[in-house]
């Protein structure tokens, strides 16, 4: 997916906006049933681009960074951060439950969707990956309980 954001490094200093053309992996960990495989390779597959087509072409805000504010204001968002004011179309930003726009926290983010979206299935562990360049890349990892 394509994106834009930009990374908050503390109260006062951050990137200038800017985008990436992440790409999302994904690790599956199940038991091999009667029919000698795991799990059914595209409804992963499918699985990951619908989380993927879910932030395509938007700008990405983390929602629940200490150091910015963003609000609603008619069609748009007003986000405070320091002393800056910045104002996006609604219709072309995303406000996730995330610390940081980071690869970090969107592996995460999308990890938990993917629980969701796998609920009631017999998987053992997923690892989920979010790069977003040659050489950058982070993982969130989930394992069912014994």
């Amino acid at each position: 997916f394509s994106a834009a954001h930009y990374t908050i490094f503390s109260q006062d200093s951050r990137e200038r906006l800017h985008g990436h053309n992440y790409s999302v992996s994904v690790r599956i960990v199940a038991p091999v049933g009667g029919n000698g495989f795991s799990a059914d390779y595209n409804v992963y597959k499918n699985r990951v681009s619908e989380l993927c087509d879910s932030l395509d072409e938007y700008l990405i805000l983390a929602g629940n960074s200490p150091y910015q504010t963003v609000v609603e204001d008619g069609d748009n968002f007003r986000v405070e951060f320091g002393q800056e004011q910045m104002v996006f179309l609604q219709s072309d930003t995303l406000v996730l439950p995330i610390l940081n726009a980071t690869a970090e926290e969107l592996s995460y983010f999308l990890l938990d969707r993917m629980l969701a979206k796998s609920a009631g299935e017999d998987l053992r562990e997923i690892e989920l990956y979010v790069a977003s360049g040659a050489g950058q890349k982070a993982s969130a990892t989930w394992l069912a309980s014994a």
